[in-house]
């Protein structure tokens, strides 16, 4: 079963390197999905994504339709999404 990744970002220089490092931890059991919230997206889901997980700042990443703990406190880091299975087959 694939992983469900759904990074919320604004193409800037804090979101890029979250964008980089989820992609580069990913692996085949990773489905990635970005929502740009500067542009959004056609059929404006991904504002419905957004209010549905409670994001309200982003950088922010969503494993499985649950947003990170670290998305809703400190920072995203390397440690947590590691503990989410980011990067580790299913």
């Amino acid at each position: 079963m694939k992983r469900q990744i759904e990074i919320f970002t604004a193409n800037c220089p804090v979101c890029d390197p979250v964008v980089k490092m989820v992609k580069e931890l990913s692996c085949d059991s990773c489905e990635i999905t970005t929502y740009n919230m500067v542009d959004q997206c056609d059929d404006k889901s991904c504002l419905t994504k957004m209010q549905e997980y409670g994001v309200k700042r982003i950088p922010a990443v969503a494993v499985d339709g649950k947003l990170l703990e670290c998305c809703t406190n400190s920072g995203i880091s390397k440690e947590k999404l590691i503990e989410a299975g980011i990067g580790k087959a299913s």
